[in-house]
């Protein structure tokens, strides 16, 4: 039987696919732990979602001269093309330095409850200005940013018009209010689970749905939960010849040494490599290794391959955006 649920999740899902037909009662009874992923994010009181701020965050995302060798932007990370992540194993950022973590994807990142692997912020407001400011990735001082910004007239015009109430609207916090914005669409429903979860009983495969069983069996689930499916929470987690040590470089608690956030597994097809070093390349070897170490547990081949088909249901449709041309 099913593990008991982390907390109750979206028990209309079931009720939906069983009166079109679309469920048995078992397979209704492991859909209860799982979510659609909704269309937004929740969005902050102190920061509304307007078509003003999501264009100027949209341009913000792209402008390298927010770097100090102006080359380097957001979505130099976070490439749209590669799952808005880098697909290499750590960040390459400013004079080619390597950092110590890989890039996550941005994509879903709104429903997420804390930032970075580390969770040093709590939301994308928070996280927006780091990467500007950090040596090894933009490398340019906040003040530098604003001034540089503030030397084009269309961004005089687009500041002004996401945020009317601010006399001087070209500043740190409207720039991180702005990017956090556009984040905040940056947004995948539609996968082959979501459309499972309310009614369509061919979305998924019958291995694809073998292995959402077996994901809520093996405990998998008590982790990976909610509509991004993370609890946005903090594990120890070690990797051979790793020395990062997490969640500790922030709270100097000894019970977060080696302790990282739980990843969002929504579109984990795509945003390889994985773990917080991105040592590991290949998906079936990632769902072991988590296993191993999180559950006591070594899958069967069968098993992987049922749990690694399951995670390609968690692939959603991708943002469309047309890149801005910036002035």
């Amino acid at each position: 039987m099913p593990t008991s649920r982390p907390r109750t999740i979206l028990a209309s899902a079931a009720a939906i696919a069983l009166a079109a037909g679309a469920a048995s009662a078992d397979i209704a009874e492991y859909m209860d732990f799982f979510e659609p992923l909704p269309a937004l994010p929740p969005i902050p009181a102190d920061n509304s979602l307007t078509p003003e701020k999501i264009e100027l965050g949209k341009m913000l995302f792209f402008e390298p001269r927010i770097s100090a060798s102006g080359v380097i932007s957001c979505a130099t990370c976070h490439n749209p093309a590669l799952g808005w992540a880098d697909r290499i194993p750590r960040a390459t950022g400013h004079d080619g330095q390597v950092g110590e973590r890989n890039t996550p994807t941005v994509l879903n990142s709104g429903f997420l409850e804390a930032q970075f692997w580390d969770g040093r912020e709590p939301d994308l407001e928070g996280q927006a200005l780091g990467p500007i400011e950090a040596e090894i990735e933009m490398n340019m001082t906040l003040e530098e940013a604003i001034a540089r910004l503030n030397e084009f007239e269309i961004y005089r015009e687009h500041f002004a018009a996401a945020f009317p109430d601010d006399p001087d609207p070209i500043n740190p916090q409207n720039v991180a209010h702005a990017i956090a914005s556009f984040e905040r669409t940056l947004n995948t429903p539609n996968s082959p689970l979501d459309r499972f979860l309310v009614g369509d009983v061919q979305a998924m495969t019958d291995q694809q749905v073998e292995g959402m069983k077996l994901f809520v069996d093996a405990g998998c689930v008590a982790c990976h939960n909610g509509p991004a499916l993370t609890d946005s929470n903090f594990h120890r987690f070690e990797l051979p010849g790793s020395t990062d040590e997490g969640r500790f470089v922030v709270t100097g608690d000894e019970a977060d040494m080696f302790a990282f956030r739980t990843p969002t597994l929504r579109n984990v097809a795509v945003t390889y490599p994985y773990f917080n070093n991105g040592s590991v390349a290949e998906l079936h070897e990632a769902v072991q290794l988590m296993g191993q170490q999180m559950l006591g547990q070594d899958f069967e081949e069968d098993e992987l391959d049922a749990l690694v088909a399951f995670m390609h249901a968690l692939t959603g449709d991708m943002p469309k955006i047309e890149i801005p041309a910036l002035p």
